[in-house]
């Protein structure tokens, strides 16, 4: 049995340059992405990670995000879907499918699975990227992690949740959302 050590709260998230789907705009498609570009800009980072692109619970869960990405930008936070298909199938699903051809937020392409590898978030047969979500603060430190097995979307509302807790800096509750009290240490 193969046992996952994924990278998890505390740890400085992996040094990383990747190409990404930016665009669907001819010759604009691609584009580096850094684990720099977030705390250059003293912006938090959310990374989520998806198994493999033209599947079905995938492109549910991006579309989500899609969703919600002004209120992820209105929390200073640069959000980045991630897999280990290369940005020229990423670039393919966007143009196919209706739900991903409006993208707002990078495609990055882990074609190495060399960023998967070292946050240890391959599945151990076909070393496709589990659903992991990722919070990352403005010093490139892992403050929150969220791992779904393979099968299992995650609930996009709680990544937004729990970037709004670790943004107070404070202690908050079970079930606490933004504008309530947090805990008086």
């Amino acid at each position: 049995m193969t046992q996952n050590r994924i990278l998890s709260v505390g740890s400085t998230f992996p040094a990383f340059t990747k190409q990404a789907v930016v665009s669907l705009e001819k010759g604009k498609e691609f584009a580096d992405i850094t684990s720099e570009d977030h705390k250059n800009n003293d912006q938090w980072m959310v990374m989520f990670w998806w198994p493999k692109d033209f599947t079905f619970v995938c492109p549910t869960e991006i579309a989500e995000f899609n969703k919600n990405y002004d209120e992820f930008r209105d929390r200073d936070a640069q959000l980045i879907g991630a897999s280990t298909d290369s940005e020229f199938v990423h670039l393919a699903w966007r143009q196919n499918h209706e739900d991903l051809n409006k993208l707002r937020f990078p495609m990055l392409a882990d074609t190495s699975k060399s960023l998967a590898e070292e946050l240890g978030i391959l599945e151990a047969n076909e070393k496709v990227a589990y659903r992991v979500t990722y919070i990352v603060d403005p010093q490139g430190i892992i403050r929150w992690v969220s791992l779904n097995d393979l099968s299992v979307g995650r609930n996009v509302a709680e990544v937004l949740r729990v970037l709004d807790a670790l943004q107070t800096d404070e202690l908050c509750p079970c079930n606490w959302k933004k504008g309530e009290e947090t805990i008086a240490a």
